[in-house]
């Protein structure tokens, strides 16, 4: 596990310098995008206008992502914003050809399994939505609101960990920019590093 997770910071290095330029920025409008949910039904950021929408980028093989569904971080966070009329997309862009990949059922099944809660979870095999947001690492995550705009990017918290015991003590932003947003507020923490795995993007 150990050797893993350095694994993955590095491979995390690697890809925040070589994907940094691609990113949309915070206050930018968020680009529109479809594709098709892990029922196969397609899903569109235009279905949601006038609405808050959060995107988090998932991979189940990640022990990043581990870290925060299996301790129901994840899924409280994803149930806490969306009875209050957010959209919540976790998107999935680990290509086809890479080990830890899984078909649309079976992506699905881990996602109700772990208790997830997402109001879909979207397949982006092909890494066209995860390339067009800058997406790094698993989890990363992005908060839209009602204009369209970019209005958070970076980590899901302040503790850039793959060790459950540390959410108890760390920040959600993810949590803290929904609030913000929803009450009008401009967001106070609107980009932050995102850390995890990183995307497996085809070549």
């Amino acid at each position: 596990m150990r050797m893993l997770l350095r694994l993955c910071t590095f491979t995390l290095a690697l890809a925040a310098s070589a994907g940094a330029a691609a990113a949309v920025s915070v206050g930018q409008p968020a680009p529109a995008f479809r594709a098709l949910d892990t029922a196969g039904k397609p899903v569109s950021l235009a279905d949601f206008k006038g609405r808050h929408v959060v995107l988090e980028w998932v991979n189940p093989g990640c022990p990043f992502v581990q870290k925060h569904y299996h301790s129901a971080s994840m899924p409280a966070t994803q149930k806490a914003a969306t009875a209050q009329g957010v959209v919540w997309l976790a998107v999935n862009s680990t290509h086809a050809g890479a080990a830890d990949y899984l078909p649309p059922e079976q992506l699905g099944a881990w996602m109700k399994d772990t208790g997830g809660a997402p109001t879909a979870t979207l397949m982006d095999a092909d890494g066209t939505i995860g390339r067009a947001y800058g997406a790094r690492t698993t989890p990363h995550m992005y908060v839209i609101d009602p204009q369209g705009r970019l209005v958070y990017a970076g980590a899901i918290d302040s503790k850039a960990t793959a060790n459950p015991a540390d959410i108890a003590t760390a920040t959600n932003y993810v949590k803290q920019a929904v609030g913000e947003s929803l009450a009008g507020k401009p967001v106070s923490v609107a980009t932050t590093r995102a850390y995890g795995c990183s995307v497996k993007y085809a070549d």
